[in-house]
């Protein structure tokens, strides 16, 4: 896996609402890091670390119950989401879910519950998708395009392929009706293969797509972790010195890749192919603000829970200094509304470099993630985006289009009408 940022699921996973006042949601972690795959790339797996000796990996029964009826308590609207991630979940089997599924029954109290899930796919069968079809889960499912791209970093604990039992997976999810999305990690490899990727994806009916753009820090030491990943509040220097991961996205490429993603995506399926970016993208041209935590002027509202019940303050910053504390011995509203957690949501903003600051693309952009932010601006200030230089191009490049669609919408009209525009 790879967080929804990323860093999310799917549209509404990795989201949030822009005020803790209106709700929180969060990334459930039920069984930790563990893993049946070994992605080069994976962030989570070096979570292990933080829990010595740990032999269970497994949401207990009491953490579970506990969590559900916290988390269905402390939302203040009619509708209640869950999202669960790892590691790979479905290593838990069918009947941890049945047991959290009725356990959202019992103190629904007439609340609306909505579960989504993310997996590798690997181990989805037809009992796996009886479940999920019946209980009307949203399944993200993580590839990375065709064959070659996909297996190019996603293998399994022997260094095999996993694209084909990936495709069984798939072909489960369709015979049982099953909804689903596709997360699709940009990395070094297919980054430069955009249409290729785009095109494959449509090919097996996917209909709402999220590209996660990867960018890991390499650590300072080899004590740090699996991949050695380094703290993502580290300071750095300009994006060509800054150490980065072998498989990291190059900003360019990755600016490259979106914007030709939206060439295609605007001429020919708007209204029929949603992708994330774009919809986020399309939200803030209307002036309604970011529904995706990374793009949003603050964050703190999408946190993580692990499998013991410690509450972090997000996906990407599962380090000691950032745990919130544990649901057993404190409520969740308390630990999301704390004077830490509040502060790091205010600190998107209030740390965003001047550079930033007068940035024409700002309102859409809003820095990205601050896990991002550990280059140097120009004029030498630190807390720079990484991918900068990707969001600015493929801001700009989008902005005719998306003034179009916004106008059309204030009109009343459909913003897939922009497709005949364009022919014209």
């Amino acid at each position: 896996m790879h967080g929804f940022e990323n860093t999310s699921i799917f549209i509404s996973l990795n989201s949030q609402t822009t005020s803790l006042t209106r709700g929180f949601h969060i990334l459930t972690k039920p069984i930790g890091p563990i893993c049946n795959l070994d992605c080069q790339y994976c962030f989570y797996l070096e979570k292990e670390n933080l829990y010595p000796g740990e032999k269970q990996w497994r949401m207990s029964d009491m953490v579970l119950e506990e969590y559900v009826r916290q988390y269905i308590q402390s939302q203040p609207g009619p509708e209640v989401y869950f999202a669960w991630q790892g590691g790979e979940p479905t290593l838990l089997g069918v009947d941890f879910f049945r047991k959290a599924a009725a356990l959202q029954k019992k103190y629904s109290d007439g609340r609306t519950i909505s579960n989504a899930l993310q997996t590798n796919g690997t181990l989805l069968d037809d009992e796996w998708c009886r479940f999920l079809a019946a209980e009307q889960f949203l399944i993200g499912l993580s590839i990375d395009g065709p064959a070659e791209l996909h297996d190019h970093y996603r293998v399994d604990k022997g260094q095999k392929p996993t694209f084909e039992k990936v495709m069984c997976g798939l072909e489960s999810l369709k015979r049982h009706k099953v909804n689903f999305n596709t997360l699709t990690v940009v990395h070094r490899a297919n980054a430069q293969r955009p249409l290729e990727v785009y095109r494959f994806l449509k090919s097996i009916g996917s209909e709402f797509l999220q590209f996660i753009p990867l960018v890991e820090r390499a650590g300072r030491s080899k004590d740090s972790g699996r991949h050695f990943a380094a703290p993502p509040d580290l300071a750095g220097g300009d994006r060509h010195e800054s150490p980065v991961t072998e498989w990291s996205v190059d900003a360019d490429d990755y600016g490259n890749f979106l914007c030709a993603i939206f060439d295609e995506w605007v001429g020919q399926d708007v209204g029929r192919v949603f992708v994330q970016h774009f919809d986020v993208a399309l939200g803030n041209w209307m002036g309604l603000g970011s529904s995706l935590c990374v793009f949003a002027e603050k964050c703190g509202a999408a946190l993580v829970i692990e499998h013991n019940g410690d509450l972090y303050s997000c996906d990407h910053y599962v380090y000691p200094k950032h745990r919130l504390g544990n649901l057993m011995n404190q409520s969740l509203g308390e630990m999301v509304r704390s004077p830490q957690q509040l502060k790091f949501g205010s600190d998107k903003s209030d740390l965003l470099p001047q550079f930033c600051r007068r940035c024409e693309v700002r309102f859409a952009c809003n820095g990205e993630c601050p896990k991002h932010r550990f280059i140097k601006t120009p004029d030498g200030e630190d807390g720079l985006n990484y991918l900068c230089p990707a969001y600015k191009k493929f801001f700009n490049h989008i902005a005719p289009h998306m003034k179009t669609m916004a106008q059309l919408l204030r009109n009343g009209r459909a913003a897939e009408e922009i497709m005949s525009l364009i022919k014209r």
